[in-house]
């Protein structure tokens, strides 16, 4: 579907301000690896069949953690490209760094909350043995850099307080160890993921001690600090920043809008705050803002490589690195085959078409990016 005259206008608009480079910079932004969704086919299948619209729902439909194969089969895809320097693809892969861990939680009648690390979650999947040993070898190929997107990618404080009132069909979906069945009405727009929203001065406050403990368990996991931060469904307070940044996170990953709770007691309301790519906050960390889009999964009508072509041309315009956005549920096949077959193919057409339109692009991970802008190797460099 050809993008409209308004809309192209505004994605002019939306590269003006900002930090600047003459280099072909490309970052490609990943979320969601490490959380679960939707456990299985046959899981899916049971849910359907009991009346459940989990087929309405794009996560629920075709998103899982990442099997072997999938791993496998995204690397390769990465690996078929090359840039001017010579290196292949790299996809920031901001990560989950724990899941909920129901057997305990169930034990302890749900008047306690417990997790668990996304690797001990794996080790439970049916082809997910070996998928950290890949998760591993992709780092030190350099196309797969994980980065932090939260401890869990979920609410604690409401998820664990819809349990304990036993609210809509939230114990249906405990009971199939996944967080929500999001397609069913919710008080909450986001199904239980946005972790960082809150309701209550109480609900606010805990909302540090968690990133700060995700932060541990991320540079446990990984051996390495994130420098980079991106908040689930966009939202999150100004005042977690300072929190990210004792923890070493200098450049805070986004959307063109942030989501900020108002605190009144009152469920999503929020107060929109804008950002430009290369800002920064009175703690001197940076806003990198997504001004590209590769989601083939939610849009299955529309060119999504043609769409982002168009983007990065107009970024590549304005002198601005392009931002890629897309999400796991892209790369999973366990639950669909054919849609993980198909947004392989589109995926491996985009990074062929770019390379061969702009020979001199650089693909960089978000911290690396993040880096040049700071180190002050920007215009013409």
């Amino acid at each position: 579907m050809p993008q409209s005259w308004g809309k192209r206008l505004t994605n002019h608009v939306l590269n003006v301000p900002g930090w600047r480079t003459k280099r072909k910079i490309v970052v490609i932004e990943s979320d969601d690896w490490g959380s679960i969704r939707m456990p299985s086919f046959t899981t899916y299948e049971r849910l359907k069949k009991e009346g459940f619209h989990v087929d309405r729902d794009v996560y629920l439909k075709y998103d899982s953690l990442a099997s072997e194969t999938d791993l496998s089969r995204l690397f390769e895809v990465l690996r078929s490209v090359k840039d001017k320097n010579g290196h292949p693809a790299i996809i920031t892969a901001n990560t989950i760094v724990a899941n909920p861990d129901f057997e305990r939680i169930r034990q302890a009648d749900f008047q306690e909350y417990f997790y668990e690390p996304f690797t001990a979650t794996l080790s439970r999947y049916p082809h997910h043995a070996n998928s950290f040993k890949l998760w591993k070898e992709g780092v030190a190929e350099g196309i797969f850099r994980p980065q932090f997107h939260g401890r869990e990618h979920l609410n604690v404080y409401q998820w664990m307080r819809s349990l304990r009132n036993d609210e809509d069909n939230i114990k249906t979906a405990f009971d199939n160890q996944m967080i929500s069945i999001s397609s069913e009405p919710l008080k909450l727009p986001y199904g239980y993921m946005e972790s960082l929203d809150y309701y209550s001065e109480e609900e606010r406050k805990e909302k540090g001690d968690i990133l700060k403990e995700g932060l541990l368990l991320f540079e446990k996991t990984f051996g390495y600090k994130s420098r980079s931060f991106i908040a689930n469904c966009y939202v999150w307070d100004k005042a977690i920043e300072s929190d990210l940044k004792e923890e070493g996170v200098q450049y805070l990953q986004g959307v063109l809008v942030q989501k900020q709770p108002r605190n009144k007691n009152q469920f999503h309301d929020y107060r929109h705050r804008y950002h430009f790519q290369g800002e920064q906050n009175k703690l001197r960390q940076r806003y990198l803002v997504r001004n590209a889009f590769f989601e083939p999964s939610h849009r299955s009508y529309q060119d999504d490589v043609s769409e982002c072509l168009r983007r990065m041309e107009i970024a590549f315009f304005w002198q601005k690195p392009v931002v890629i956005s897309t999400h796991r549920v892209n790369f999973i096949g366990c639950i669909d085959q054919k849609n993980a077959d198909r947004t392989f193919t589109l995926f491996r057409e985009l990074l062929s078409r770019m390379v061969q339109r702009w020979p001199d692009i650089e693909f960089l991970s978000s911290d690396r990016l993040g880096e040049i802008m700071d180190d002050g190797l920007s215009y013409g460099k």
